[in-house]
């Protein structure tokens, strides 16, 4: 356990001499540098105000041992950290999106189940693209008249009024959004005009002293996103609207006006990146189904994320594959 929490906290010696080059690479070309692990505001004494658990895409399903897999996920993380905030950032079960109600309920009810039974912390969600039921009608067999159609079967389970929201916890502020827009019988990242003008008063009510955490789907603003287009056939970079948030620029300048933005956490890609832009860190999550319970995707595991926040708005992360192997 010890092992582990010194691999958390600090840098190894020939980490700190790479910061240090770099540091001194970018001052001297009239730029400047950030640790990696302290973003936040140096002034006071640093101590950890709170430990997470980040868990995105667990797709849990009756078939591969996926209900096992998320079960083992959950084990591991409260045995070996001891988180005391899970933030689950969606895709919870597979798959809603284009399936009948019979199905989608029994996955939820499966869902439900497993975070009953083995998970001894408080959980705060948010919605992922395939926790939203019936968009695909035809195969769902719904007409978008149904109660539960849309987003409105995972907001009757958690009792949100809406998709979005913010809490205190811990001297932090967090801000869980709704990145995945309903488009046609699809979906594409997007935060709603509606959400980002309540996302503009949010912020302007919170204290600027107060450091702020905020949590989606798909990722606001991501590098492994360049990894899902088709860029070697077409011979241009191109990131798909569904991938990542196709504003991510007003967000980016609205973000810019409040410095106390630490951290986004998001998950959707399967893929573990972190983008360090313009004082906020974005971190890309991996997968708890890894390559949707075949074992990996790319070339990273199924894992979660452990992630400590600081008291002066630094924080300190790491992804953590469980030792999850696919059921033949």
């Amino acid at each position: 356990m010890e092992r582990n929490r010194q691999q958390i906290v600090g840098p190894s010696r020939r980490d700190l001499l790479k910061q240090t080059g770099l540091a001194a690479a970018l001052l001297a070309a009239g730029g400047s540098v950030e640790s990696a692990s302290s973003l936040g505001s140096s002034s006071g004494e640093r101590k950890r105000a709170l430990r997470i658990a980040h868990l995105s895409d667990i797709h849990v399903k009756p078939e591969n041992g996926a209900a096992e897999g998320m079960t083992a996920c959950l084990r591991h993380a409260q045995e070996h950290y001891r988180p005391e905030l899970i933030l689950n950032t969606g895709d919870s079960i597979w798959d809603s999106l284009a399936a009948e109600e019979e199905r989608v309920r029994s996955l939820w009810e499966l869902s439900m189940k497993v975070w009953k039974t083995e998970c001894g912390v408080p959980v705060e969600h948010a919605i992922g693209n395939h926790d939203i039921w019936g968009v695909n009608k035809a195969r769902a067999k719904t007409t978008g008249n149904e109660p539960l159609y849309g987003k409105k079967w995972v907001m009757s389970l958690h009792g949100w009024e809406r998709p979005y929201r913010s809490f205190d916890r811990a001297g932090w502020h967090f801000i869980a959004l709704d990145s995945a827009a309903i488009r046609d019988e699809g979906y594409i990242g997007h935060i709603d005009d509606e959400q980002f003008e309540w996302l503009k008063d949010d912020l302007a009510r919170v204290d600027a002293r107060t450091p702020v955490l905020v949590f989606c789907h798909i990722p606001l603003f991501s590098a492994a996103a360049f990894f899902k287009g088709k860029n070697e056939t077409t011979g241009q970079w191109v990131v798909p609207a569904p991938v990542m948030c196709v504003d991510a620029r007003r967000i980016k300048d609205l973000f810019h006006k409040h410095p106390n933005v630490k951290l986004c956490l998001s998950g959707h890609l399967h893929l573990v990146d972190r983008v360090d832009y313009l004082g906020v860190s974005y971190i890309c999550g991996g997968a708890v189904c890894g390559g949707w319970w075949r074992g990996n995707n790319q070339e990273f595991e199924p894992g979660y994320n452990v992630v400590d926040l600081y008291t002066d708005g630094s924080f300190e992360h790491r992804y953590v594959p469980y030792g999850w192997k696919p059921k033949t």
